[in-house]
């Protein structure tokens, strides 16, 4: 295993970030932290990687994340605030220069798509565009071991998507990558495995398939309608299983070639409707059943109150 962490722990007074956390990464394969902001992923990739107190115990490369050797690990901080006056190839050259061995700039940059924009200073870059760059300075030492703490971050959908080619790539010639992620289609297209942490406990993990099957649910048709009490007796009389609320009603366990019978029943009963969505479980409504948070809404916030105490 390239990395293992057993029932870690981080506490900041009477504020719980970890609550004794135990995972395991192997060679080649990419971990998505998935979770709402206060659930504990950043102190957590902090304690796995050496950059903040921890109980408990993590091994990096087979020894304590101190000791581990820079050259193999690539990390990306969710904030990172490099100096505005210097361009982006200044910033990756000057990363690469930290390392015994680094690769070319020119190449690192292309591979984040900043290729054009490599003399441009960073202030001058937008969001999306300084977020690249910061990765690119990631990648730099070329490292066995990618930590990246929302990595995507500001950046637009089409980038996004180039980014997570490069990291399918990294990870298909061997580089371990471990991530966190608002994006559920993010951990659903990258991750080998997924980890749901909420209030600093790791509670599910697994291939998110396996956790969809597990605990997303059935898909759901949902109505939005003033006649809802209307629409879920016509339905029911048709044998759907039925839930509605004022202006609401839920179809639960439908496939989508039956969409059209259930449209069928409403206009044959004369039910007018403003709205028809039909949705599959997805990590999002696995993360919802387990949790009764969804993963986008703020929690707690643990991680900048553990600024404020380091």
């Amino acid at each position: 295993m390239v990395l293992v962490a057993e029932d870690v722990r981080r506490a900041y007074g009477d504020t719980v970030a970890l609550d004794g956390v135990s995972l395991s990464v192997a060679e080649g394969e990419v971990y998505a932290l998935i979770g709402p902001n206060g659930a504990g992923k950043t102190t957590l990739i902090r304690s796995l990687t050496g950059t903040t107190d921890y109980e408990g115990e993590v091994d990096l490369f087979g020894g304590p994340p101190v000791d581990a050797d820079p050259q193999r690990l690539g990390l990306l901080p969710q904030s990172f605030d490099p100096p505005e006056r210097l361009t982006a190839r200044e910033l990756v050259d000057y990363y690469g220069g930290l390392y015994d061995r680094a690769r070319p700039t020119s190449e690192v940059l292309a591979d984040v798509g900043m290729a054009g924009d490599a003399d441009t200073w960073y202030g001058k870059l937008s969001g999306g565009q300084q977020r690249r760059v910061c990765v690119a300075a990631t990648l730099v030492n070329d490292p066995d071991l990618l930590v990246l703490d929302e990595p995507t971050t500001g950046i637009d959908p089409a980038g996004r998507r180039d980014l997570w080619d490069l990291l399918e790539s990294l990870a298909d010639g061997g580089t371990t990558v471990v991530l966190t992620t608002h994006y559920m289609e993010e951990a659903e297209r990258l991750a080998d495995r997924v980890g749901l942490l909420a209030d600093g406990r790791l509670v599910a993990e697994g291939s998110p398939s396996a956790l969809v099957a597990e605990y997303g649910g059935t898909s759901r048709l949902e109505l939005r309608t003033d006649a809802d009490e209307a629409a879920a007796r016509a339905l029911a009389a048709d044998g759907y299983a039925v839930d509605h609320t004022p202006r609401a009603v839920v179809v639960s366990d439908i496939p989508p070639e039956t969409i059209a019978a259930v449209v069928r029943t409403l206009d044959e009963s004369g039910v007018e409707y403003d709205a028809l969505s039909w949705r599959q479980p997805d990590l999002e409504s696995v993360y919802l059943a387990l949790t009764g948070t969804d993963v986008t809404e703020t929690g707690e916030a643990v991680e900048r109150e553990a600024e404020v105490a380091a």
